[in-house]
């Protein structure tokens, strides 16, 4: 089924009447420790919200969040074969395969080339914005409008916006990313094998810097997404799988999808990113793990189309 083709209602009758329960125990009480004003936090299953906390309509700017619902829009334009994850873009030798998963050799926050790409995993904004750029010229739609039509709109993320760059201009709340987690959990709007590439590791054997974290060997990306994997520290908790993958910015926000736990956690605060967040995160989502996992679930294999196509 192409994007024209689904009815935005379907996704929406998915989810739960009501949210969830309001978090409890440790959980609540993790919450609270939140150093913030305004503090919103949800775990999703493949079915919607299960349990929450705080205001979920209050609106955030989501900094590199923004990078994970960005890149759902990237590969549904490659399933409408509008663009190939092969395509030549960002520095010469470059892929949009290597732009979503900060391959491309290009510098943090300009466009020069540090290395040659596939070398090092060197987190880009500025690959971000080649890609929407990209994006663009490929569909003839400005991209901001391009990701409402394509993700945000079908998903019925009705108070998400893209407010500058693609690289983190996203301005969100914890209930319409708990769509787009339902979404990773549960695809509706992207074909399965879209998610599956998603979540998989390019390029596995390269290292980098993980920005707040330090330098990690290897240090494992998807497309659009960074994964877990053997990360140590990391931002997620001690229970989260190998195959967990997410995004969390510097503004104070972060989501994790957990693909064998079939659970996500959305955390989203006006507190900037800081030493706090790497010790109260990992308390947070190994107490939502500890209550939410189903241990006997299995990840199912999905294939990664590199060429897209429609759904069927």
């Amino acid at each position: 089924m192409t994007r024209s083709q689904l009815n935005a209602n379907t996704i929406r009758s998915a989810q739960p009447s009501k949210w969830g329960s309001p978090l409890s125990g440790q959980r609540s009480n993790l919450v609270h420790e939140w150093p913030a004003e305004n503090v919103s936090v949800v775990a999703v299953g493949p079915e919607g919200i299960v349990a929450s906390a705080g205001e979920l309509d209050l609106r955030y700017r989501v900094a590199s969040v923004t990078k994970a619902v960005v890149s759902s829009a990237v590969l549904l334009a490659v399933e409408e074969r509008a663009i190939s994850l092969d395509d030549p873009a960002g520095p010469a030798g470059s892929t949009i395969r290597h732009l979503l998963c900060h391959a491309s050799g290009l510098d943090t926050d300009s466009r020069a080339q540090i290395l040659e790409p596939g070398r090092r995993r060197i987190y880009s904004n500025s690959g971000f914005e080649i890609l929407a750029q990209h994006v663009e010229a490929a569909t003839g739609i400005i991209f901001a409008e391009y990701l409402a039509e394509a993700i945000l709109d079908p998903l019925g993320m009705s108070s998400t916006c893209l407010d500058g760059s693609a690289a983190h201009g996203l301005i969100s709340t914890a209930a319409d990313l708990s769509l787009w987690a339902t979404e990773m959990l549960n695809p509706q709007v992207l074909h399965p094998s879209s998610v599956g590439a998603l979540r998989t590791v390019q390029f596995p054997e390269l290292d980098g810097i993980l920005p707040g974290f330090g330098q990690q060997r290897p240090n494992p990306w998807g497309l659009g997404v960074e994964i877990a994997g053997t990360k140590s520290p990391h931002w997620t908790g001690s229970s989260n799988s190998e195959q967990t993958f997410g995004h969390f910015g510097k503004s104070g926000c972060f989501v994790w999808v957990d693909p064998i736990a079939e659970l996500a956690l959305i955390g989203c605060g006006d507190s900037p990113f800081g030493g706090w967040a790497a010790q109260l995160w990992p308390e947070l989502s190994n107490a939502a793990l500890a209550e939410f996992a189903d241990p006997g679930r299995t990840i199912p294999r999905l294939a990664d189309p590199t060429q897209g196509g429609s759904r069927e």
